[in-house]
């Protein structure tokens, strides 16, 4: 019987991109933006190689840190793969950071080189940087437009083809699985972001599992919408692309009718995201004059997911799969996803069941396993925990107990058959009048409103109840709900004590660079007025 090949026993990012070069080689592996800028696979190996002859070039040694501050783009891929292939860590900066927020990253990290680019919606970076202190930086280089405080992505390429070939394949060959291959900062929301570390063997076997459950294949086209610096974009985006032989498109801004656009103009039929973009996609007046014919597969997660979002995209956006799991950066962006087999249901309502080789619970305060059916705990064990908190014991050992069970600060509920429903993140939820309330809930709840686009629900003070939900509705075009109006729908559709006392009609949400409601703004804005 033949054995079926296993990418992740190629070990590392840098084995598996050659690989993928010789595999694939004739296979379309990026199209970012016109023929001059498309790659195949055997010219995205070549490419590679050249970008690690850079780095070497640079004096990048194994373990020293690297940060990319960049749209998605194909050069955003190169600078990572020829990073990676010399054992090098990549650090991913999120592009809606500001100065200081960026120079938090890159000091905390120690980053050697930044790679980003002049100007990105409406942000000057190389500008931003300059204002900072940085001592470990030592160069800047930008992968678009000109500053003259950087060096052109061209030019550092170029100081790479003094360094023999063979010096990079042998490099390549000299990283091990068990090296860094990332350190992901999370989005501090909560307070100074923490950098999650992770290795190439971790980032192989995690999503290898998830290529296959979700069922991504050779030839593929893959709209990558995720920005690059989450793992949703990077790991899910364009490495498992390059892992499957399928084509990475990326996208730089989300916005509505270009998505449209691009999927009918580029023959899209992967178009992975948070529910945020299908709702409003779905939203979207002009919708129905684009061409969806050929989208196939939709994953998605990240937040609680309505029943009713699930069935508009099959029903009106045309997607044959769509696949929804629950992972955070802590646990590699995967731990657990409905399969293929399962049935609508399932997938509408649940985040599906543990990965291979993955342990998921559901825990009490002391950390004892909840009886199925009831709320608790979402943790988290085996090969995709992170090795830790960058140079952070204390934050380590405070996430992951002496077990090895990552506490995820979620709230979940697990079936009979293993299979997780997210309820809600334990700070969301609220408790009025003794009932505990979780936002996610009653948001889906309200997404089932004919005049509800999107929806956001907080907990805010109340001198009787002690806390109370309040809605924040974006309306479906074409109406004008009131907030009373609002009131009385949910009256009628849920209990008592979920229907929010306060709603205020918006016209937008405020959401982060990931697709994400940043309800930390919502209550800051609640506390401000």
């Amino acid at each position: 019987m033949e054995t079926k090949f296993r990418p992740s026993s190629l070990g590392t990012i840098g084995r598996v991109v050659q690989d993928s070069a010789r595999r694939y080689a004739d296979l379309s592996a990026v199209e970012d933006g016109g023929g001059l800028r498309n790659l195949t696979f055997a010219e995205l190996g070549e490419a590679a190689i050249r970008s690690a002859r850079a780095f070497l070039a640079a004096g990048i040694e194994p373990g020293d840190r690297v940060a990319i501050w960049a749209p998605n783009s194909l050069e955003w891929i190169l600078a990572a793969v020829g990073l990676q292939s010399v054992g090098g860590v990549l650090v991913p900066l999120n592009t809606r950071f500001k100065g200081a927020e960026a120079a938090y990253v890159l000091g905390k990290s120690r980053a050697r080189l930044l790679f980003t680019v002049e100007e990105f919606l409406g942000t000057r970076y190389i500008e931003l940087i300059g204002k900072q202190e940085l001592p470990h930086l030592e160069r800047t280089i930008t992968l678009a437009g000109k500053d003259p405080a950087a060096q052109p992505w061209e030019d550092f390429l170029q100081d790479g083809d003094a360094v023999p070939e063979l010096d990079a394949k042998s490099r390549i060959e000299a990283v091990r699985p068990d090296d860094l291959s990332d350190i992901l900062f999370t989005s501090g929301t909560t307070g100074k972001p923490k950098g999650v570390m992770c290795t190439h063997e971790q980032l192989l076997r995690g999503f290898e599992s998830w290529t296959e459950v979700v069922g991504l294949r050779e030839g593929d086209r893959y709209l990558v919408v995720n920005p690059f610096f989450h793992a949703f974009g990077y790991k899910s985006g364009w490495f498992s692309c390059i892992l499957r032989g399928a084509t990475c498109l990326p996208h730089a801004v989300f916005d509505v009718p270009r998505v449209l656009a691009r999927v009918a103009e580029d023959r899209i039929n992967v178009l992975p995201g948070p529910p945020a973009i299908y709702q409003s996609i779905l939203m979207h007046p002009d919708r129905k004059k684009f061409d969806l014919t050929g989208l196939r597969l939709a994953v998605t997660g990240a937040a609680a997911i309505p029943v009713e979002l699930i069935r508009r995209m099959r029903d009106e956006l045309g997607f044959e799969t769509i696949v929804t799991g629950y992972g955070l950066t802590e646990a590699g962006g995967i731990a657990t996803m409905c399969r293929a087999e399962d049935d609508p249901e399932t997938i509408a309502t649940t985040s599906g069941r543990a990965i291979d080789d993955v342990e998921v619970q559901c825990v009490d305060d002391a950390g004892k396993e909840l009886p199925r059916g009831e709320p608790g705990e979402v943790v988290v064990r085996g090969y995709n925990i992170m090795k830790g908190y960058f140079e952070d014991e204390q934050q380590t050992r405070e996430a992951i107990d002496p077990q090895g069970w990552l506490h995820t600060g979620d709230i979940g509920v697990m079936d009979e058959r293993g299979y997780l429903r997210i309820t809600d993140r334990m700070k969301d939820m609220f408790i009025m009048g003794g009932f505990n309330c979780y936002p996610a809930e009653i948001e889906g709840l309200l997404f089932e409103h004919p005049e509800v686009g999107q929806v956001a629900v907080i907990g805010v003070p109340d001198d009787r109840m002690g806390e109370v939900g309040m809605a924040f509705i974006v309306p479906e075009p074409g109406t004008a709900p009131t907030p009373d109006s609002i009131v009385d729908w949910c009256r009628e559709h849920m209990a008592n004590y979920k229907v929010p006392r306060r709603v205020e009609i918006v016209s937008e949400l405020p959401m982060n660079a990931s697709g994400k409601v940043q309800k930390f703004m919502l209550r800051e804005q609640v506390l401000a007025g």
